[in-house]
């Protein structure tokens, strides 16, 4: 590369840099949009949109059908945000949480009222119009149809008009198909067997008469197709559907309308965040100190390479800020999550790099060769310690409940973004520093040969460290089990709890209420508490794990003594987890399949199983001893522990994969059969400096958050910092030598 070519390559990498650094911190005009205040926050870092609804009727609902109603629900809320929640309140309540919103009355129209979808004949049974079609002029100056209601729903009820109800609908799905005149949308529609003989009467009647059959739904009509053929099977089709967009949305409203309750709005409001503004800034203080204390590190150990991988990180770093508003992701305490681990891979990908051209250089290689070289040998090893990463991910985005999305959302961003900052960022910046002059090879570090350490004379150690270890934390959870009746510190978002609503005499910020009035609620409830302040009023709400009857009465009369506070101006309900049964099934699924799809992929790319069953026997290892930790320390198990042990699965999969890319390109070069044991331990020891800076540098991600952080980031993060070095540990330890235990005894067959 010549001097000038250098200098263009330079200054283009430094330009897009501040460029988009200036976007991240000023945005693309004058409203700011597309900066960093502009990225979608969760409730937990924003707040949001809170919609209570109420269940029409006077019978109290069954818990079935307040379930069914709730997961359907849960579904159809994702659309706005995947960070979305909805939970039980009382008996026959139903909250709705969506952050990064603040328009109630917007979200409230788009939803309509639930439980409110009807199939009607166009006409009754002595040939009046239910509805009746009118061309309308739309706002573009196209025409179309609109259906007028000529009854009300009890006018419909009583003459018998209703064929079927929302509840007959088993599935609403949007679908498209190819055919000679193109791509055709359409709705599917499938219902369920006690509704497939009234659809069957109903579409019979409708084709005797030549009449369309209207879907209503939340006063009027929706959708109302012609009927071609008596439907027996229960399966239909509406089309032509103009987009895909809109058959989703009919389908969408077919879904929510088709609930078992009919649920009526009882009041919405914006709340506030949940962790509050502290969070967010301290959050950040964390990630700018921990990049900083990264980049020093890397500078002081690889030199001019760590120079070029600094430079590297802080265009990731303003990248992932710019994509993270490109794509409207919504960032939460999970989501954090990911980017930590990402970042962590980014510096790893460095780091293997960085290692292998100090040991061409200690080959003898010229710096240039070197940094060639050392590009080409660590590609298989970051290629194949991100993608396993990376197919975790896209698995738990395509299966994973929506707190798991959002943490799957930054983590597959941020492994792109990784690879492209350490293959081509810092890549092309090591050759420029080289073209310019920068050509010692003191400034790039020569590799020193280490004694070769014998990792597996000691396997029986550490195994037996490890089991001693995991069945404490299983004995741990059973006495915590026998003690409290639960295994684990489960915070309300497993367990459900009590919501008590204050009214307070004059406004009170979340800063306040976290440092006034919190620690009055703990020593009644003994439990964590979970704030939420609601826009334009006094009123907050604290959320605390099941208070019984005495507890509410202490809690009621500590806000009357120390705020003045009349007992009418405090409200008290019980809720449900916000994490459903399905959720944490749908979660359980999503992580199987993630394995099963890494497992797969190591399988092709190692040609032996043995790599991939052992990588998943030290994340399982990894996994058991976080558990138990959580255990031990009765850490709060709350929405960020999912998050929390992803991360972990995330870390110890990529850290055991460089490992078996050496052991892998060492064995291409053994000369006898009994050299097995050497080398395992001499890629163990060659990759050792990587296992232990990687950590390092992850490490102190993580502890910034959690020296800085509030009480609910270092629930999250002081179990991330055990699961970062017991992912170290199993990598170095364990792993090598569960896979030398089943190659030697199962031999492969020649």
């Amino acid at each position: 590369m010549k001097k000038s070519k250098a200098i263009v390559i330079l200054l283009c990498i430094l330009l897009i840099l501040v460029g988009v650094t200036y976007i991240d911190f000023f945005g693309v005009n004058a409203e700011g949009d597309g900066s960093a205040s502009d990225i979608n926050l969760g409730l937990d870092l924003a707040g949001g949109v809170s919609i209570t609804y109420q269940v029409v009727g006077e019978e109290e609902p069954s818990t079935t059908d307040m379930n069914d109603t709730i997961a359907k629900l849960q579904k159809r809320v994702e659309k706005y945000s995947t960070e979305a929640i909805v939970y039980q309140e009382g008996a026959d309540r139903i909250n709705i949480e969506i952050p990064g919103v603040s328009d109630a009355n917007a979200i409230l129209q788009e939803l309509g009222r639930p439980g409110s979808l009807y199939f009607i004949a166009e006409t009754d049974s002595e040939g009046n119009a239910n509805y009746t079609a009118q061309y309308v002029q739309n706002a573009d100056g196209s025409t179309g149809i609109a259906y007028v209601m000529n009854k009300s729903i009890d006018e419909l009820l009583a003459d018998g008009s209703i064929l079927v109800q929302g509840t007959d609908v088993k599935e609403a799905a949007a679908g498209s198909r190819q055919d000679t005149m193109g791509t055709e949308y359409a709705v599917s529609l499938t219902m369920t067997d006690e509704g497939k003989e009234k659809f069957a009467q109903a579409t019979r009647n409708a084709l005797d008469k030549g009449e369309s059959l209207g879907i209503y739904y939340d006063g009027s009509i929706i959708s109302a197709p012609n009927v071609n053929a008596v439907i027996t099977d229960g399966n239909a089709q509406i089309s032509p559907m103009e987009s895909y967009e809109k058959a989703e949305n009919l389908a969408s409203t077919i879904r929510i309308g088709g609930l078992k309750l009919e649920l009526e709005e009882l009041h919405s409001k914006v709340v506030g965040a949940q962790l509050g503004v502290d969070a967010i800034e301290t959050s950040l203080k964390a990630a700018v100190i921990g990049v900083i204390i990264v980049i020093i590190f890397m500078i002081a150990v690889y030199l001019i390479p760590g120079v070029a991988s600094g430079i590297g990180l802080l265009a990731y770093v303003a990248l992932v800020v710019l994509l993270l508003n490109g794509f409207d992701m919504t960032l939460t305490l999970s989501g954090v999550a990911g980017i930590i681990l990402s970042i962590g891979m980014a510096v790893d990908a460095n780091v293997i790099i960085f290692a292998r051209i100090r040991e061409e250089l200690a080959a003898g290689k010229t710096v240039r060769n070197a940094i060639k070289i050392g590009f080409d040998k660590a590609l298989s090893a970051i290629i194949d310690g991100n993608i396993t990463t990376l197919i975790a991910a896209v698995v738990l985005l395509l299966l994973g409940p929506g707190s798991v999305k959002g943490f799957a959302q930054t983590l597959a961003l941020g492994i792109v973004l990784s690879m492209f900052t350490a293959l081509v960022v810092t890549r092309y910046i090591l050759y420029a520093f080289y073209a310019l002059g920068l050509k010692s090879e003191k400034l790039y570090g020569v590799g020193r040969e280490h004694k070769v350490l014998n990792i597996l004379s000691k396997k029986g150690l550490f195994f037996g460290v490890s089991a001693a270890i995991i069945v404490a934390g299983f004995v741990v959870m059973g006495v915590n089990k026998v003690t409290t009746g639960d295994s684990l510190n489960y915070s309300l978002e497993f367990k459900g709890g009590t919501a008590t609503t204050v009214v307070f005499n004059e406004a009170m910020t979340l800063e306040k209420a976290n440092s006034e009035v919190v620690p009055l609620i703990e020593d009644i409830t003994g439990s964590a508490v979970q704030i939420q302040t609601v826009q334009d009023s006094n009123e907050v709400i604290f959320k605390t794990n099941t208070l019984n009857v005495d507890q509410r009465e202490a809690l009621n009369q500590m806000f009357t003594d120390n705020f003045g506070i009349e007992e009418k101006q405090i409200t008290s309900e019980t809720i449900s987890s916000t994490i459903s049964d399905e959720m944490k099934s749908d979660t359980i699924i999503a992580v199987i399949v993630a394995i099963i799809c890494m497992l797969i992929y190591i399988r092709i790319r190692f040609s032996d199983i043995r790599f991939g069953i052992s990588s998943i026997i030290a994340l399982v290892h990894d996994v058991l001893v976080v558990l138990a930790f959580y255990a031990a320390a009765k850490v709060s198990v709350s929405n960020t522990f999912v998050a929390c042990m992803l991360t972990i699965v995330g870390y110890s999969i990529n850290a055991t994969i460089v490992i078996f890319d050496r052991i892998r390109e060492n064995m291409a070069t053994m000369t006898h059969k009994d050299d097995l044991k050497d080398v395992v331990n001499k890629s163990i020891t060659q990759t050792m400096s990587r296992s232990i800076f990687t950590s390092l540098t992850t490490f102190v991600m993580v502890a910034a958050l959690y020296i800085l952080g509030v009480t609910s980031i270092k629930d999250f993060a002081l179990p991330l910092m055990v699961g970062i070095v017991c992912g170290t540990y199993s990598s170095i330890c364990l792993a090598g030598s569960f896979w030398y235990i089943f190659r030697t005894k199962f031999v492969p067959k020649k």
